[in-house]
């Protein structure tokens, strides 16, 4: 087999507390360390008054629009040729919180993780390995109004508006229509044990071949 002449670059989507976070936790918790690196979508949200109003004032964040698409794609880039990228993390608009500096390096896996990666057809071209992460809507919803009033302080009036006015129609039009085209869908109601076991055999399998080029 020949070397590979870049990473191998897994995209990992799904909706909104559909665990995707949770995941990418355990999936480094099981890989050698250094094998993998990644990129995350939330991490190039465009500033506040950059974000489109909705009809009735509200700034939309689910919207391919609000995340800085030509970036994302320069540093995707720029991991692929093996070379390291530096970033300020996104506080999701949080002023009790000072962002880190994040670098990452680059490695033999890359993961691209976000609710777009499919969407943009720039990012999905460059994919080798598709996985969707799926969960039960009202599920999903219980998740996110937990998660929204405890690490964003975000009222829960305010967490129903944008799940239905917001997150769900992101789903519908830039994300669900990209399901059929994964690799994997992983399912995440109860446990995503077994998917994750199996998700972890195929990338260490990758490891194992011959290492990219340099």
């Amino acid at each position: 087999m020949s070397s590979r002449s870049h990473p191998y670059l897994v995209g990992i989507a799904g909706g909104s507390a559909s665990g995707k976070t949770s995941l990418l936790r355990d999936l480094f918790k099981m890989m050698p360390n250094g094998s993998l690196a990644l990129v995350s979508q939330d991490n190039y949200y465009r500033p506040k008054e950059e974000q489109r109003p909705d009809k009735n004032g509200e700034l939309n964040f689910d919207l391919p629009t609000s995340i800085d698409r030509r970036h994302f794609h320069h540093d995707v880039q720029r991991l692929r040729i093996g070379k390291s990228i530096t970033k300020l993390e996104y506080t999701f608009n949080n002023p009790e919180k000072e962002p880190e500096k994040i670098t990452i390096h680059p490695a033999p896996i890359v993961i691209c993780e976000g609710l777009f990666i499919f969407h943009y057809k720039e990012i999905d071209e460059l994919l080798d390995y598709r996985v969707y992460v799926e969960a039960d809507e009202k599920l999903r919803l219980k998740r996110r109004i937990t998660r929204d009033m405890e690490e964003r302080g975000y009222p829960e009036d305010v967490v129903r508006y944008q799940w239905e006015n917001h997150v769900l129609p992101a789903d519908r039009n830039f994300l669900q229509p990209y399901r059929s085209q994964c690799d994997e869908v992983i399912h995440n109601n109860v446990s995503y044990n077994n998917e994750l076991h199996n998700l972890v055999k195929k990338l260490k399998t990758i490891l194992h071949r011959e290492p990219a080029s340099k």
